[in-house]
């Protein structure tokens, strides 16, 4: 895997922040964040993240997860807490795309791609087109 493009890297690319505390429970045998805690530190955020943009605008961002990918760049502790930025990055016709990056003490550790296929919303909507793009992921 090629290291992410630097703005990726950057919390201020990404409109949404938010902290999510770490458990004792997230460990691997070796003390380090295991990878089943990192999708549900990412899904949380990204619940949150949705929570806050329907809670903005008239739409509802309706969608089932397609696709997950996460990419590891660094180990994730206990009891640190964990900061996650996240935004609205590609858009298409009947899904968009969520980015996401989790950092502690300022270090990016990993970052989350998630393709969510729309659901209930007739994506040509304007109104609902209108609200993601309020929350893209701009390149610093």
């Amino acid at each position: 895997m090629p290291r992410p493009a630097p703005w990726r890297l950057d919390p201020a690319a990404y409109p949404h922040h938010d902290i999510i505390q770490t458990r004792f429970q997230d460990l691997d045998v070796l003390g380090h964040i295991n990878n089943v805690a990192w999708a549900a530190l990412f899904e949380t955020a990204r619940i949150r993240f949705f929570h806050v943009l329907n809670s903005a605008g008239p739409s509802r961002a309706r969608g089932l997860v397609a696709n997950v990918e996460i990419n590891y760049l660094g180990e994730g502790n206990f009891p640190k807490e964990m900061a996650i930025a996240s935004g609205i990055g590609r858009l298409g016709t009947r899904s968009w795309q969520t980015l996401s990056l989790a950092l502690q003490d300022g270090v990016p550790l990993a970052t989350c791609d998630v393709t969510i296929v729309s659901t209930g919303v007739d994506r040509t909507d304007p109104a609902f087109r209108g609200e993601l793009e309020k929350w893209l992921v701009r390149e610093v």
